[in-house]
C-alpha cells in the first residue's frame, strides 16, 4: 500500500498544489493549521508530515514537537519561505529529517521524500536484524540445562556488562565463538561490531595486516591502505579465535594494544587509538606453551583476566537430546521437511557417544538425519556404526547377562530375543516391542527382515 503524507500548510493554494503533485504516488492528507494537524495524527498513521514553519496560530516547530512524541513516528520534513540556517538547525534539533525552502521545487521534494522512506526502511531491517541477533545470544538463546553449561552462563552474565578481556578454552567445536558473541550481545557494545578472525587461518605475514591494518607501500603487494580488524571493531568487541596459533612478532603486538589499547598500521609509526574488547579462544594449553616458550607469560596473564573453561559435550550428556532435538527442528525449518520421530533408545545411544567433534559434530549429525530420514522415525538400528559399535561407549544391549553367557553371533543372539519376546507375549507385536524397548515400528522391520521368527505365522 502507498505511503501516507500529511501536508499541514495555512495558504490553501500551496498545500492543494502540493497534494495534486504527490496523490498519484502517496495517500495524502491535508490539514489547513498545526491544531488540525494534531486531530489527525491522533486518529491516522502516517509515513510523512510536511508542515510549513510558519503559520496562523501554533508554529511548524509544535508540529514536529508533536509528531516525534507518537508510538509510531512519522518523517517530518520542514517548509518555510524564511529559509535561514538557525531555522534548519532548530527543524533538525527537534527531530526533522530535512528541510526546505519556499516555493517548493516538486522534483526535490520527491526525491527527499523517497530518501527519507528508504532511510525509515533500512532502519526497520536493521532493527529486525538487531532483534534476531539478541534473541539468538540472549542467555536463553544457550541451549543446556547441565550444571556445566549453567556454570558457564552464569559467568558470562558477570562479565558481559564489563570491558574486561576474556580468554575462553576449550575444545573444538564446543561453541566458543557462540559464547563470545553472547558476551558481546549481552553488552554496552551490541549495537557495535562483532568481528570474528581465526588466526590459524592465515599465515602470520597476512594476519598481521589482517589484524592491524597496513598503509600503501607498507610491503610489495601493498597498493592502497588497508584498515584492519581492530579499527573495524572500534567500540565494538574483535574476538580472536586460535590465538595459540599466533607468532611472537604479532603476540608482541598485541601484548602492546592491551596495554596502551593503541597500535600501529604497517608501514606507519603513527599510533592509532581504539576501544576495542578483547576475546580469545584457544583449544589449546596456553599455560604449557609458556613453559615451552611458544607462548609469552606476560600476553597469557593480560589475556585470562576471566578464564571460561567451556565443556565437552560428553561432560555434558543430560544436554545431548535438547541439543539434538533443537538442532533436528532448525534444519527441518530450513529445509521445509518434517522432523523425524526420535526413539528414546536412540538419545541413549547418543549419551554414550564420546562426541570428539562436539557440538560441530552433533550439529552435523541431527542435519544429516532430517536430510535423509524426511519425518520419517529414526531408531537405534538406522544410526551409524560409529553410534553402536564396540568402541566403549555404546551402551549394552538388552538382556546381555544372556548374551554373554551364549557365544552365538550377534544376529544370532538378536533373533532368539525376538523369537523369545514373541512367544512370552502370545505373539502380540506391541507387547514384545515394549518388552524389548524398541519401537513397535522397529520390531515389524525385523519380522519382515526375518519372517520365520513370527510365531503367528
Amino acid at each position: 500500500m502507498p505511503a501516507t503524507v500529511l501536508i499541514v500548510d495555512d495558504e490553501k493554494h500551496t498545500r492543494e498544489g502540493l497534494m495534486l503533485a504527490l496523490e498519484e504516488e502517496y495517500d495524502v492528507y491535508l490539514a489547513a493549521d498545526a491544531d488540525e494537524a494534531f486531530r489527525l495524527m491522533e486518529s491516522e498513521h502516517f509515513d510523512v508530515v510536511l508542515t510549513d514553519l510558519r503559520m496562523a496560530g501554533k508554529s511548524g516547530m509544535k508540529v514536529i514537537d508533536a509528531a516525534i512524541k507518537l508510538p509510531r513516528q512519522p518523517i517530518v520534513i520542514m517548509m518555510t519561505a524564511y529559509g535561514t540556517v538557525e531555522f534548519a538547525v532548530e527543524a533538525m534539533k527537534r527531530g526533522a529529517f530535512d528541510f526546505l525552502t519556499k516555493p517548493v521545487n516538486i522534483e526535490k521534494l520527491e526525491i527527499v521524500i523517497r530518501r527519507a522512506l528508504q532511510n525509515r526502511a533500512n532502519e526497520a531491517k536493521v532493527d529486525h536484524l538487531q532483534e534476531r541477533l539478541d534473541a539468538r545470544f540472549r542467555f536463553d538463546g544457550i541451549l543446556g540445562n547441565s550444571a556445566a553449561i549453567q556454570g558457564v552462563i552464569e559467568k558470562v552474565r558477570l562479565v558481559a556488562p564489563t570491558r574486561t578481556s576474556v580468554l575462553l578454552e576449550g575444545e573444538t567445536g564446543t561453541g566458543k565463538e557462540l559464547i563470545a558473541q553472547a558476551l558481546h550481545q549481552n553488552s554496552n557494545r551490541a549495537r557495535k561490531p562483532f568481528i570474528a578472525v581465526h588466526c590459524a587461518a592465515l599465515a602470520s605475514n597476512l594476519l598481521e595486516s589482517e589484524l592491524f591494518g597496513h598503509e600503501r607501500g607498507a610491503f610489495t603487494g601493498a597498493m592502497e591502505k588497508r584498515i584492519g580488524r581492530f579499527e573495524a571493531a572500534d567500540g565494538g568487541t574483535l574476538f580472536l579465535d586460535e590465538i595459540g596459533e599466533i607468532d611472537a612478532s604479532i603476540q608482541v603486538k598485541l601484548l602492546r594494544f592491551l596495554e596502551t589499547r593503541s597500535f600501529e598500521r604497517l608501514g606507519s609509526v603513527k599510533p592509532i587509538q581504539v576501544d576495542v574488547r578483547l576475546v580469545a579462544a584457544t583449544n589449546r594449553n596456553l599455560v604449557e606453551m609458556v613453559a615451552k616458550g611458544d607462548f609469552r607469560e606476560d600476553l597469557l596473564y593480560r589475556l585470562n583476566v576471566v578464564t571460561l573453561r567451556l565443556p565437552p559435550l560428553r561432560e555434558r550428556k543430560d544436554d545431548i537430546p535438547l541439543l539434538a532435538r533443537h538442532f533436528m527442528n532448525l534444519f527441518a525449518k530450513e529445509n521445509d521437511l518434517p522432523p523425524p520421530e526420535v526413539d528414546a533408545a536412540v538419545f541413549h545411544r547418543l549419551q554414550t557417544y564420546r562426541w570428539p567433534g562436539n557440538i560441530r559434530e552433533l550439529r552435523n549429525f541431527a542435519e544429516n538425519v532430517v536430510v535423509m530420514k524426511r519425518g520419517q522415525a529414526l531408531n537405534e538400528y538406522d544410526l551409524d556404526p560409529r553410534f553402536t559399535g564396540d568402541n566403549g561407549s555404546a551402551p549394552p544391549p538388552a538382556n546381555s547377562e544372556a548374551l554373554a553367557a551364549n557365544p552365538l553371533s550377534v544376529e544370532e543372539n538378536e533373533k532368539r530375543l525376538l523369537r523369545n519376546a514373541l512367544v512370552k507375549t502370545g505373539g502380540n507385536r506391541t507387547q514384545a516391542a515394549e518388552l524389548l524397548g524398541m519401537s513397535r515400528r522397529t520390531l515389524h522391520r525385523k519380522l519382515r527382515q526375518w519372517p520365520d521368527l513370527d510365531v503367528r505365522r
